[in-house]
């Protein structure tokens, strides 16, 4: 299983395999079809609560992972994550996110809970 993440603005490439953005929020600026989205499972985002705090600098990226976390827990949310783990499982696979900083964001928190 190969799951890597990139920035949506970043172009396509061949080794993408399955593209899944991994935002509440569509990117500003972007158009559907130059994202070349195959998969948007909004309800394995943070919630709003969530990204609101972690933004504001509330606390630490390891406290957000764990609260993240907690929320993937939920029914709902674990089973689309398992739908998504099951499409991982199949071939290559990248999140997508606007993040800036995607290694310390919650697409990171994911591609390692895909992974696992």
């Amino acid at each position: 299983m190969s799951v890597r993440i990139r920035r949506v603005y970043e172009a396509p490439e061949p080794e993408d395999g399955v593209r899944v953005l991994v935002d509440r929020l569509w990117p500003r600026g972007l158009s559907k079809d130059a994202a070349h989205v195959d998969e948007w499972p909004k309800e394995i985002t943070p919630s709003t609560e969530l990204r609101r705090w972690y933004h504001a600098g509330g606390g630490s990226y390891e406290e957000f992972a764990d609260r993240y976390e907690a929320e993937l827990a939920a029914p709902e949310a674990a089973a689309l994550l398992d739908r998504v783990r099951e499409l991982a499982g199949k071939g290559a696979m990248t999140l997508l996110t606007s993040s800036k900083t995607p290694d310390q964001s919650h697409a990171a928190v994911l591609a390692r809970l895909l992974q696992a």
